[in-house]
């Protein structure tokens, strides 16, 4: 029988992040990951020399970004330049980015610019998390009068949440995710996979195992403590700490008797967001000045990630377009709309084409801060003693990535706290102390 001090469930970004900071700690920690490769939706996948993410992926100075400085990651990569158009009325615009894209954007009046100036100019100064309890519709009718500023920020705001409308999501999260944005994005040399690699590099270094292709089957919790995981194989792995790194629907389905721990109010609570993603290389792009651009009147963005990161081995471009898609998206009509934004920003693309990749319903994250949410997951299951959650939808605040991350080291924190409160309550029982 193998024991170990930690098990943690899942190799994404937020599993790998916890067994960083456990063997850090001092356990002896094992990663079990049910794919053939770790890295979960951070994968990237080579195609005829180019990289492709699954889906769009930027890297904002954030918790993640910081999280990941503190480890020792390099983050190979360069900031894109911060121009773009809007894609209104079938269209492109200037979109209003720095001070001169500002005055000649033909988007906003006069007023509107002046609005739109002042409002980002109090936005980055403030204290986001007063607005977590109203919704993103909430905060930009309260905050902003003039229409096509509303609806610029609407863009904007749906570009950091991910989330196709504004009804659902906490604004206060999400405007913390475009402070973070208008400091910068970082686009990743190779794609995230990189990113993978270094953290499984560095989890190695430290002395965690990593299995891949190993599926758990259930977490013995008899009497309400960890005791056991236990595999489809029939192997098992003693130990007194579990991290489900997975989805809120994976953690219920390997936890006996979760309707009646939190684990069912999280997964009841949730809300997917997904997106269709269309990643493709050319070998030229027919209007180079057109990389990058939101969409006002369509939930898209599209992104020439070449302009900053190297992601092909032959000198391709990479371009990454995303649809914000609501709850019965429709993959051909999805892609139809992608291409027709494309022929609109580059025409002629399919002329230049190499490889591409489309993914109709791509998970963003399994949930989100909402206003129909009940509580903020996680870090610790508390009817179930050493079972915790680490993962996107186990945000406290927190935005995708930044939730991963962050949610990990609450998940480790909380488990070391909870070791030094019994290592105390020992002292002092025996007068120690």
């Amino acid at each position: 029988m193998q024991k170990v001090d930690v098990v943690v469930v899942g190799g994404g970004i937020a599993g790998l992040t916890a067994a960083i900071y456990a063997a850090k700690a001092g356990k002896q920690t094992v990663v079990i990951e049910k794919q053939n490769r770790l890295g979960g939706r951070a994968i990237s996948n080579e195609k005829k020399g180019a990289y492709f993410n699954l889906g769009n992926h930027a890297l904002y100075k954030g918790e993640a970004y910081a999280t990941f400085r503190e480890l020792g990651l390099t983050l190979q990569g360069k900031r894109p330049s911060s121009f773009a158009y809007g894609v209104w009325k079938g269209k492109l615009n200037i979109l209003p980015s720095d001070k001169k894209s500002l005055f000649t954007t033909p988007l906003l009046s006069w007023k509107g610019k002046m609005e739109f100036a002042s409002c980002l100019m109090k936005l980055s100064k403030a204290d986001t998390r007063q607005f977590d309890r109203i919704s993103i519709r909430e905060w930009v009718e309260g905050n902003l009068r003039d229409p096509m500023v509303r609806n610029i920020f609407y863009s904007l705001l749906r570009a950091a949440s991910y989330v196709v409308g504004p009804d659902l999501p906490a604004a206060g999260p999400v405007l913390k995710q475009l402070q973070n944005a208008l400091k910068g994005a970082l686009y990743l040399d190779r794609g995230w996979g990189e990113l993978i690699e270094e953290l499984r590099k560095k989890a190695s270094d430290l002395g965690v195992r990593l299995l891949t292709n190993t599926k758990v089957s259930s977490i013995d919790t008899r009497g309400g403590i960890v005791r056991q995981v236990l595999f489809e194989d029939g192997t098992k792995i003693d130990t007194h700490h579990v991290i489900l790194a997975t989805s809120p629907s994976i953690a219920n389905e390997l936890v006996p008797f979760a309707e009646k721990t939190a684990l069912h109010t999280w997964k009841e609570q949730a809300i997917e967001v997904t997106a269709a993603c269309l990643d493709v290389a050319l070998k030229r792009l027919p209007k180079p000045k057109q990389q990058f651009a939101y969409g006002i009147d369509q939930t898209v963005l599209i992104s020439n990630q070449s302009r900053a990161a190297y992601l092909s081995d032959d000198g391709a471009q990479v371009i990454s377009l995303i649809k914000y898609q609501g709850k019965e998206p429709d993959p051909d009509k999805d892609l139809q709309e992608l291409e027709g934004v494309l022929d609109l920003i580059q025409p002629g693309w399919r002329e230049e084409l190499i490889v591409k990749q489309y993914l109709p319903k791509m998970t963003v994250c399994h949930d989100f801060m909402h206003m129909k949410r009940h509580e903020n997951p996680g870090p610790a299951v508390p009817e179930i003693q050493g079972l915790y959650v680490a993962g996107e939808w186990a945000s406290h605040g927190e935005v995708l990535v930044d939730a991963a991350t962050a949610s990990a080291k609450r998940a480790i924190q909380h488990m070391l706290s909870l070791e030094g409160k019994e290592r105390n309550a020992f002292y002092e029982h025996r007068g120690i102390i």
